[in-house]
């Protein structure tokens, strides 16, 4: 069976495993989209490290740290102005100042303080708190 979201499957995952207390998990997952946001969500510390196994998969090992209260996808992909930012915010994140949105911009993925900070739209593609 092949997955239409494997982005939505690894943060589900993501979310699963730290509800139950786990400190790593093992994913058969793996594609540059994940491991860029795997990597920013490391950079906003909510992540420990992660890499990938050698294996017939070529699977990610991800520790986690017990920080992330949820994190999930944005469906459909919404498009995104400078100006727009807040709406999103008040919709997908729970307080003003808790949590990201990780956008994908011409300059390449990054949070939404980043995008703002650098005047750039684009596309919604998850959230993190």
């Amino acid at each position: 069976m092949t997955l239409n979201d494997p982005l939505a499957n690894v943060l589900s995952f993501i979310n699963n495993q730290e509800r139950l207390g786990k400190r790593e998990l093992l994913t058969k997952n793996n594609s540059k989209l994940i491991r860029e946001v795997l990597k920013i969500m490391q950079d906003e510390q909510y992540l420990g490290s992660y890499e990938q196994q050698e294996d017939v998969y070529s699977s990610l090992k991800i520790n986690l740290l017990g920080k992330i209260n949820k994190c999930g996808v944005i469906t459909p992909r919404f498009k995104v102005k400078v100006s727009d930012y807040e709406k999103y915010e008040k919709k997908f994140l729970p307080a003003l100042g808790m949590g990201s949105l990780l956008v994908s911009t011409n300059k390449g993925l990054m949070t939404n303080a980043k995008a703002k900070e650098l005047n750039l739209g684009g596309t919604l593609i998850c959230y993190m708190y």
